[in-house]
């Protein structure tokens, strides 16, 4: 917890907003998506998608494949309080709809489900235009799955396919088969193992994957020293052009047509 407060009022020194950006992609970016206050229809989906979740009594054992939680001692969880605690927050939802709604991509892969609050902003930003893109969510736990794809069901998002398997195992698969070559994911929202070594092979497993436009958010950058240090691998990288620190997420972009550049952005 020292670690994650010391890192906050770091970020909070060194943090912009959108008047210090130069870069008109980063610019627009951050007033007509990030910055967008108006309300959007599909929050009140998003919000009952959470009330009913914090409804839910219901206690379910859970399998951790990941770095493990900072608040829960034991597997056997109750459903309401992993929606209250392990989900993503309400706010947080409501920028990744946007963000999705913002870029409109065809392909988005999930690595962490849940129990399918981050994976409904997906559903729901990817197909407010008319178009439905496919959702591909990995889960390695499958009691979690299980309620995530009821939920999912239950809420209309029937863009999105549920996948119930160990990350790696998963990604390597992908990678030795025969199309992984040309499969591009658009979108990829990490939000599974919050561990350096599981992060940056992830990384380095779906790098295959991308094209010119494609978006790869990273949640829990600051989680850790080691999530910092892999963080900053991320931004290293040669094929990494932009980067946003939100503090709470990472955002890759990989635009040849651009200069390097990295940002720390209230957001």
């Amino acid at each position: 917890m020292l670690f994650q407060i010391k890192s906050y009022l770091k970020f909070l020194w060194n943090s912009k907003n959108e008047h210090a950006v130069h870069s008109p992609f980063v610019f627009n970016l951050l007033t007509k998506c990030f910055y967008d206050k108006k309300r959007k229809p599909e929050y009140r989906i998003l919000e009952n998608y959470r009330k009913s979740l914090l409804k839910n009594k219901n206690f379910i054992e859970v399998t951790d494949f990941g770095a493990g939680s900072k608040v829960f001692k034991s597997n056997r969880r109750q459903i309401s309080k992993i929606a209250q605690t392990a989900g993503i927050s309400p706010r947080r939802a409501e920028l990744l709809f946007r963000v999705t709604n913002y870029f409109q991509p065809e392909t988005i892969l999930e690595i962490g489900t849940s129990l399918g609050l981050a994976t409904s902003a997906l559903a729901l930003g990817s197909r407010s235009l008319g178009t439905k893109a496919k959702v591909i969510t990995l889960e390695g736990c499958p009691n979690t799955a299980g309620i995530a794809k009821n939920q999912l069901n239950e809420f209309d998002c029937n863009n999105v396919e549920n996948i119930i398997s160990e990350f790696e195992s998963f990604l390597v698969s992908e990678k030795l088969s025969r199309d992984f070559g040309t499969k591009i994911y658009n979108l990829i929202y990490f939000d599974g193992n919050h561990s350096k070594k599981a992060t940056l092979e992830y990384f380095e497993l779906l790098l295959p994957t991308i094209d010119n436009d494609s978006v790869w958010i990273f949640d829990d950058i600051h989680w850790s020293e080691e999530m910092e240090e892999a963080w900053e691998t991320i931004k290293n990288h040669p094929k990494v052009k932009v980067t946003i620190d939100t503090f709470q997420w990472g955002f890759a972009f990989f635009r040849r047509e651009q200069e390097k550049e990295h940002f720390i952005i209230r957001a």
